[in-house]
């Protein structure tokens, strides 16, 4: 049975601020841009030791912006090499443990009117025609872009997850945060019709990161005990090194200092549910999941992960189960109800679709019910085949 994956997908910097519902928009047609003249638009990025896969990032920006920019931090592989062959204007910046230190080097280092930022594990999938018309001649704002993450799911497969980050911003706009960082304004946040796939969080990619993040964390803590995201984050950090004991505390604080508009609550509602099942803690989790219930009525994710929860209470109190199966089945039927949610913060692609369909499949199984499991893979199979990715 597919549980909810503990997804590093959105070990991303989310933004701190709420963003609006659709998954582009009513953004003007481009041609309404087209005679302003078009701004210009540098790449800006940080990097180290990113040979791996620096020249998929370049290569998929060259030709939408007018400079890149990039910020080498003390490379010992080809990093600098690949850089200078795309064009960049490479700068040197001693490691300070300060991202964003070393993010206001690298716009600082750019006098363009607008700065995309990427990560060198990242790559524009698609949307980067448009960018220059989006900047062209139109007031600051922050421009907002899905960065889906790929990521290993739990029992095989490759999952993905977006979310929204601020990666288009004027000149002017700079970063604080030792990790996480942000960028500090208070311009509006639009979404862009442009998306970046980034593939960092992959098993094989996230290992050697995850000591440094852990490091940064407790010295932002250190400087900020009582801030929420952070605590958010270092939940994260402590939950995908299974150490659920260690991350809960730090996902209950965070629930009660966190902004209900926040954009990254979604995300914490499902994280502390998933940690405190693994805990054991069932009705702690369904005392939250009632709590948060009213605000996930369109979140495919949230009742994808009720039934988790209440699949694994089920087989811990085996008494309970003939009041528990039907809840969790009733949770994947509304899971399923409500369809995928792409335009929805850190929604993993599936849980509206495929993989809803896939526990009822094993659900039906686990209770001799041979023909409507096998209904139930059919629908699974076609879900999957027909790459939905949008509400039903």
């Amino acid at each position: 049975m597919r549980r909810s994956p503990v997804h590093p997908g959105n070990l991303r910097k989310q933004e701190r601020s709420a963003v609006p519902g659709g998954l582009f928009d009513a953004w003007p047609a481009i041609s309404a841009w087209s005679d302003r003249g078009m701004s210009r638009i540098d790449l800006v990025m940080i990097v180290r030791d990113e040979a791996r896969c620096l020249d998929r990032c370049l290569a998929s920006a060259r030709d939408h912006v007018d400079g890149i920019v990039v910020v080498d931090t003390g490379s010992v592989d080809a990093t600098v090499e690949i850089a200078k062959r795309h064009g960049a204007a490479v700068h040197r910046f001693a490691w300070i443990h300060d991202f964003a230190a070393a993010r206001n080097a690298a716009l600082a280092a750019s006098d363009a009117p607008w700065r995309l930022v990427l990560d060198a594990d990242e790559w524009i999938a698609e949307g980067g025609a448009a960018l220059r018309a989006i900047a062209a001649g139109i007031e600051p704002f922050i421009g907002l872009i899905p960065v889906t993450s790929a990521f290993d799911a739990v029992g095989g497969g490759v999952e993905e997850a977006p979310s929204w980050l601020p990666r288009l911003l004027p000149r002017g706009v700079a970063y604080a945060g030792r990790i996480h960082e942000q960028p500090q304004s208070a311009l509006p946040r639009r979404r862009l019709p442009v998306a970046i796939g980034h593939d960092g969080y992959r098993d094989a990619q996230k290992a050697g990161k995850a000591g440094r993040n852990a490091r940064l964390l407790e010295l932002a803590l250190c400087e900020a005990p009582g801030d929420s995201y952070l605590r958010y984050q270092r939940g994260k950090d402590l939950e995908l090194a299974a150490r659920f004991a260690a991350a809960a505390p730090h996902y209950l604080h965070a629930l009660q200092g966190c902004d209900a508009r926040a954009a990254w609550r979604h995300d914490l509602v499902l994280r502390a549910l998933f940690t405190l099942k693994k805990l054991g803690r069932h009705d702690e989790a369904m005392a939250l999941a009632e709590a948060e219930m009213p605000h996930w009525s369109g979140s495919p994710d949230f009742f994808f992960a009720l039934g988790d929860v209440l699949l694994d209470w089920a087989a811990t109190r085996p008494e309970h189960g003939a009041r528990l199966l039907p809840m969790i089945e009733s949770s994947w039927l509304r899971a399923l109800e409500i369809g995928e949610q792409p335009a929805l913060q850190d929604s993993v692609r599936g849980r509206g679709s495929f993989l809803a369909a896939h526990n009822l499949a094993v659900l039906h199984e686990s209770l001799g019910k041979g023909a409507a499991a096998a209904q139930w893979r059919e629908r699974e199979a076609a879900l999957r085949a027909s790459g939905v990715a949008s509400s039903n």
